[in-house]
Order: C-alpha cells, then sequence, then structure tokens
C-alpha cells in the first residue's frame, strides 16, 4: 500500500484510547493543533471530536493553501486556520523551510519534505535525515498562545497538539500564566539538538513538572518521541489513576482481539 495522505488521515489517532479515556467525543471541547503542517492532525481531531473547536496554526503560506483544501475535501466544519507561528512573543522572525524526499520513497501526495520546517536553524537534522534540505529561510508572523487567547475570550485549552520541530518550549513559555488553564498536551521530543539551542527532553520534562504536568505517556525512542502530560491541576490523583488503569485495560483488550483475529484468519 501506497504511503499517503488519505492513508494516513484514515488511521486512527495515535492517542486515541487515551484520548476517548480523558474526554468525551461528544464535548465541546477547544482543541489547538500547533504546526499543523497540512492539516491531517486537524482532520484527525475534527473526526474523533465533531463538536470540538479546532484552531490549526501553521507558519508556511504555502502549507496554509493545502490546510484550505484538505479541510474543504474531507469536509471539515469545525477547524479555523491561522498563518502564524506560535512562540514565546508575538513578532516577526526567521522560519527556516525544510523540502526533500527520500530516494527510495513510492510517488503519491505525501510530502516527506515540509514536516521539519522550524523556528530554529538545524543542527543534527542535517545528519540524520540527509535527504531533507533547508534551502529557504522566510520570515514569518509570531503569535503567542496568551495573546491570541486573550485575544479571542478563550479562557482554557483542552487539548493542546504540538509539533513545531524543537519549538516546544517557546510556544510553552508564550502561553505565560494561561498554561494552568491547559489540560492535556501532546508534544515532540528529542534527545539530541536536531535543531540549534533546542530544548531537550530533560528540559521539558522540568518545565512541565514545574506547572503540574503528570506525564500520561511516553513514546520516546532512542533518540526523538512523543510525550503525553495531563494537568494535575485539572485531574485528581484518583482521576488519573483511573485513567492510567482504563488506558492499560482498553490497550490490553485490543492486543487480544488481535490475537484472536489473526488465530481465525491462519
Amino acid at each position: 500500500m501506497t504511503y499517503d495522505r488519505s492513508n494516513y488521515i484514515n488511521e486512527p489517532v495515535s492517542i486515541e484510547t487515551e484520548l476517548k479515556s480523558l474526554f468525551k467525543t461528544k464535548s465541546n471541547l477547544i482543541v489547538f493543533d500547533i504546526g499543523a503542517c497540512e492539516g491531517e492532525e486537524s482532520i484527525k481531531y475534527s473526526r474523533l471530536f465533531p463538536n470540538a473547536s479546532i484552531y490549526s496554526f501553521e507558519p508556511l503560506p504555502e502549507n496554509i493553501s493545502l490546510i484550505r483544501n484538505n479541510f474543504r475535501n474531507y469536509q471539515v466544519k469545525n477547524a479555523h486556520y491561522y498563518n502564524k507561528a506560535v512562540s514565546s512573543k508575538n513578532g516577526v522572525t526567521d522560519f527556516f523551510v525544510s523540502s526533500g524526499h527520500p530516494e527510495h520513497a513510492a510517488k503519491s501526495d505525501w510530502d516527506y519534505g515540509n514536516k521539519s520546517s522550524s523556528l530554529l536553524q538545524p543542527d543534527k537534522h542535517l545528519e540524520v535525515a540527509s535527504f531533507i534540505k533547508f534551502e529557504t529561510r522566510i520570515k514569518v508572523e509570531t503569535i503567542t498562545l496568551k495573546s491570541f487567547c486573550t485575544e479571542n475570550n478563550i479562557r482554557s485549552i483542552d487539548f493542546l497538539h504540538m509539533d513545531v520541530q524543537g519549538a516546544e518550549l517557546m510556544v510553552l513559555e508564550g502561553a505565560q500564566d494561561l498554561i494552568s488553564a491547559i489540560k492535556v498536551i501532546w508534544l515532540e521530543v528529542s534527545k539530541i539538538e536536531f535543531y540549534k539551542q533546542q530544548p531537550l527532553v530533560d528540559d521539558i520534562q522540568k518545565f512541565m513538572k514545574a506547572n503540574h504536568f503528570f506525564l500520561l505517556k511516553d513514546a520516546l525512542n532512542s533518540i526523538q518521541g512523543d510525550q503525553l502530560y495531563i494537568s494535575k491541576l485539572h485531574y485528581s490523583r484518583f482521576a488519573i489513576l483511573k485513567i492510567q488503569t482504563g488506558v492499560a485495560l482498553k490497550l490490553f483488550m485490543g492486543r487480544i482481539k488481535k490475537l484472536v483475529v489473526n488465530k481465525s484468519l491462519k
């Protein structure tokens, strides 16, 4: 099967089990997708939470055109997109644009190269993924979570998805006191500096702990991955334990069901 946009969008959300344990799917949630790229994750969240209000942020003008088309093609009605980079301050700054295609990857509408652009200058990324090039630098408008939410009368964020290629702390610091009004955060973390002066996983964990977040899921591999945090200001110890137990049971039952199906096919 060719890996393309449609296949990816139709795959389940990677943390669907956890999100369904944290939120009711019919709830009127506030969801932020920061570093939305072509809008694939926003589309997935719009399906999972049809009554949510989704705010998608993407700095690249070319990607905004793709988001607009994808939202129309997949009939997304509950998401809004903004051609801005979320950062630690409002203004204008440099943005390092990525491009490239793996030599042996099949041709499809999946853009492998446009998903590594960053507010930070590339460093070890050039060694780890040599097919990715950073040949273009543009100016982009930046906005903080605090200022955006104040301007739009948003008092809290239920779920924050962040894929900002090393700029995680810049986004979080820009929340200022609003950080206490964010319930759940799913973000990328790294053990090496893919980008210059990139905060590493220990820096992220230190910030999250200082702001009363609990690490619910750790999907960090040898050098990079994702982590899911929930706020202890919004979830009690008992609620966290209940969520952990429920998620573990659902994942276990899912594996059992898969084994039964596989055996029946033999």
